[in-house]
């Protein structure tokens, strides 16, 4: 089954951890329901698994502790437990009054709902009959009397089996500062060349915006592929303009630019990311390794 960046990119980020848990909930379900998918999962766990090695543990420091404790109210003591006084004599006539006339409301809903109960029953037999009927009509309509059963009908009905399109391969990068933590998730279709970035911990600053750039030996300059979006996924065709071979072998680097982008076409910011493609998912025609 070919599946859409989305999948794939929904696939890399639950290898590393980052989904939400909405996100991740959609993911294991997906994965419960097919096998191609879990495969894809499972072939993104087994090529970040290096990122693991990358990120050691770290203690939170006591006053984050603190300030979690602070924040759901469990800092100080809790206040002593206080019940109400006894209500006065008349008070209390008047309460026992109140609750004898909702004792009578409480006969008259019961009366009520056995009422409706009985409806209920009438009806749902009415209902298993007519399922009977429908049943019997369906499977043994010789068993019903002639004037309810059902004339013969012949319906021909011509099934065209869908040829399924040739998986095509799948590639990605990271886009990480040095050895930190993702900050873009990159997916190119390798038929399409189509690209999609997941935002995964990058936060722009204000009136600044990230722009993707890819850098070849084989290009005279860096070339812009656009603005990368506030949103969680960007997705453009750019890269179908490019050779193959330059699309997998460069190096893709983001670099922070005036908002909008840089006005020259050329980088003007620094570059504070990069990555370089590696094949994710195989095509379906090739062999296994």
């Amino acid at each position: 089954m070919a599946y859409s960046e989305d999948h794939i990119a929904l696939a890399a980020e639950y290898a590393l951890g980052t989904l939400d848990a909405d996100e991740r909930i959609r993911a294991e379900t997906m994965m419960s329901d097919d096998e191609g998918f879990a495969a894809v999962v499972h072939a993104w766990e087994r090529k970040l698994a290096v990122l693991n090695q990358m990120v050691g543990s770290i203690e939170p420091r006591p006053e984050v502790w603190d300030r979690i404790r602070i924040a759901i109210g469990h800092a100080g003591p809790q206040a002593p437990l206080v019940l109400p006084d006894a209500p006065p004599p008349a008070v209390a006539a008047v309460e026992q009054s109140t609750v004898a006339a909702d004792t009578s409301n409480v006969i008259r809903l019961s009366a009520q709902a056995r009422r409706w109960r009985n409806v209920a029953t009438v009806t749902s037999a009415i209902a298993a009959a007519l399922v009977a009927i429908i049943a019997v009509g369906a499977y043994q309509p010789d068993l019903l009397p002639d004037g309810i059963r059902p004339k013969p009908r012949t319906q021909v009905v011509e099934v065209k089996t869908p040829v399924p399109a040739p998986a095509s391969a799948q590639y990605v990068a990271v886009l990480q500062k040095d050895s930190g933590a993702p900050a873009f998730i990159l997916t190119v279709d390798g038929a399409t060349k189509n690209f999609t970035v997941r935002k995964v911990g990058a936060q722009p600053e204000p009136g600044k915006s990230f722009e993707l750039w890819i850098v070849s030996d084989r290009l005279q300059r860096p070339r812009s592929l656009g603005v990368i979006g506030s949103n969680d996924f960007t997705a453009r065709p750019v890269l179908s303009s490019y050779d193959s071979e330059i699309v997998d072998k460069a190096t893709y680097a983001v670099t922070v630019e005036p908002e909008g982008g840089s006005p020259t076409g050329v980088a003007t910011g620094p570059i504070v990311f990069t990555g370089k493609l590696i094949e994710s998912v195989p095509p379906a025609s090739a062999p296994p390794r």
